[in-house]
């Protein structure tokens, strides 16, 4: 269920307000209030979205990377990567979107927000591991879905469907071995089924 307009707008005025100009801006889309951060200032801007009283988001809900190398058909000219968090107010029940873009494209680093809320410590680990997104601060900043020995980050949009190496265990060394891919790309064409009366229509 979408919120009224106006209590949307209210949102938006009384977030662009707590934020000030560590905000690039605040704007509505489809009924939902989304706040992109000044990188320099995400940290600063996280612990009052989280402390003032207009926004009280005592809760982070969700964390994850994105990486726009390819968003539009390589038509983006911003920052590869960004991070966007998914706050929540549960006193005042409103939510919010924070988008930030890390500043550097070949080494994205963003700080931590896991001294703000400890439920940013696996979110961080992931993008950590899918997109190689370094969160300074994180005291335990290692792989959480990836095996321990992979190489890269798999939600890159350079990274192959395939992946680089295949493992498997091996009976003769008793151990679990990595080599290179060995699964050829194959064009794939759906079936299509064309029967008189195929799914009611005649």
């Amino acid at each position: 269920m979408t919120a009224p307009a106006d209590s949307v707008e209210m949102l938006r005025a009384s977030i662009a307000a707590v934020l000030g100009e560590d905000a690039e801006s605040v704007s509505v889309s489809r009924g939902e209030v989304t706040a992109v951060l000044r990188a320099d200032r995400y940290l600063e801007a996280m612990a009052r979205l989280r402390d003032d009283p207009r926004s009280r988001f005592e809760q982070l809900i969700d964390l994850c990377g994105i990486d726009y190398s390819a968003y539009r058909d390589g038509e983006w000219t911003g920052q590869r990567f960004a991070v966007v968090v998914h706050l929540l107010s549960i006193s005042l029940n409103h939510r919010l979107r924070v988008k930030v873009y890390c500043p550097d494209d070949e080494f994205p680093v963003m700080p931590s927000v896991t001294k703000l809320w400890s439920s940013a410590n696996w979110f961080e680990r992931e993008a950590f591991d899918l997109f190689g997104i370094v969160f300074e601060g994180h005291e335990d900043l290692r792989r959480i879905l990836t095996d321990y020995g992979f190489i890269g980050h798999p939600f890159r949009k350079e990274f192959p469907l395939s992946g680089h190496v295949e493992m498997r265990y091996d009976a003769t060394q008793r151990r679990v071995v990595y080599e290179p891919v060995s699964i050829e790309p194959r064009e794939i064409t759906p079936r299509i089924i064309r029967e008189d009366g195929y799914g009611g229509l005649h």
